[in-house]
């Protein structure tokens, strides 16, 4: 903890120039007193810092003891400072973590490159949420952001109703919202429906070849989908994606012999299509027309195939 705090004085003298120790003292959180113990070890360690007493004085770095990150273009420093977002590095738990590497990156830009960043930060404002949306909380985010980074398998129970087993695949921030991408599917789960959470210990990551950035567009060009069901209470409980099978579990009774109605997300056509076909006849599906049509001509075929 002392260490980074060392390294933060160090890191602020070089890019604010002269502060008082009670300037730092705020920046950092922690008593004036702190501070002075701090410039005296950074001293000790034989960084040029210096103090001077009095109403004007403070402590700044001899000239010229400078790091530098060599090599950029400003419009690669530009873009590094655009790259982070706070809100959403917050909802992470990466918050401070986001503040000290642009600190230090800052620190490390040449005169020229920081000015033109420090520019492009007054100028330009990122804002991820739609306007008029709701900020809705999300708090087992962290927890799905590590269970996706360590690749462990969660367990959740969804406001939607049910208790999902989730492989996590990857993280998607879309206006404003968070979403899991998560198999077995992969299946789409906005983590802000989540009542609970509970990691397994089992590991699990993405197939070989999933490129999250690909599905999500291709979820997107697709648009969002449903179809409208009717299921047995074997088939509810066969669908793969834990979404759909907690909707359809969870659906309008349908008929006295168990069967439900229910309206289920789908990733798109194709892959409905197989989902369904794998149900066989504990489903029914009765739209969108196009799904249906391609049902019934696969049963057609395989009638004729097999008559």
């Amino acid at each position: 903890m002392r260490s980074s705090r060392l390294l933060s004085i160090l890191l602020l003298l070089q890019t604010r120039g002269r502060m008082t120790a009670a300037q730092l003292a705020r920046e950092l959180e922690v008593s004036v007193r702190t501070i002075y113990r701090d410039a005296e070890a950074l001293a000790a360690s034989g960084v040029p810092v210096y103090g001077d007493a009095g109403h004007s004085g403070g402590y700044q770095l001899h000239d010229g003891y400078r790091t530098r990150v060599t090599g950029l273009a400003p419009g690669e420093a530009e873009a590094l400072f655009l790259a982070g977002l706070p809100g959403p590095a917050a909802e992470l738990g990466l918050g401070q973590a986001l503040s000290a590497t642009r600190l230090r990156l800052r620190a490390a830009l040449p005169p020229e490159l920081r000015t033109e960043a420090d520019r492009l930060r007054r100028r330009f404002h990122l804002d991820a949420p739609g306007w008029y949306a709701d900020h809705a909380e999300v708090p087992f985010l962290p927890q799905v952001a590590d269970a996706v980074w360590r690749g462990r398998v969660i367990e959740v129970r969804l406001s939607a109703g049910g208790v999902c087993r989730l492989e996590p695949y990857g993280l998607v921030l879309k206006a404003g919202r968070w979403y899991l991408v998560a198999g077995p599917g992969p299946c789409t789960y906005p983590v802000d429906g989540f009542l609970s959470l509970a990691e397994t210990g089992d590991e699990a990551g993405p197939p070989e070849g999933f490129d999250l950035a690909a599905h999500w567009q291709a979820a997107e060009a697709a648009g969002p989908q449903q179809a409208d069901v009717r299921l047995s209470p074997r088939g509810a409980a066969r669908i793969s994606c834990a979404q759909a099978r907690a909707l359809a579990v969870g659906g309008a009774p349908d008929g006295a012999d168990g069967w439900v109605r229910a309206t289920l997300p789908v990733d798109s056509l194709d892959a409905a299509e197989r989902e369904f076909l794998s149900l066989g006849t504990d489903v029914e599906v009765l739209g969108p027309p196009e799904l249906r049509a391609r049902l019934a001509r696969t049963a057609a075929t395989l009638a004729e195939r097999y008559g």
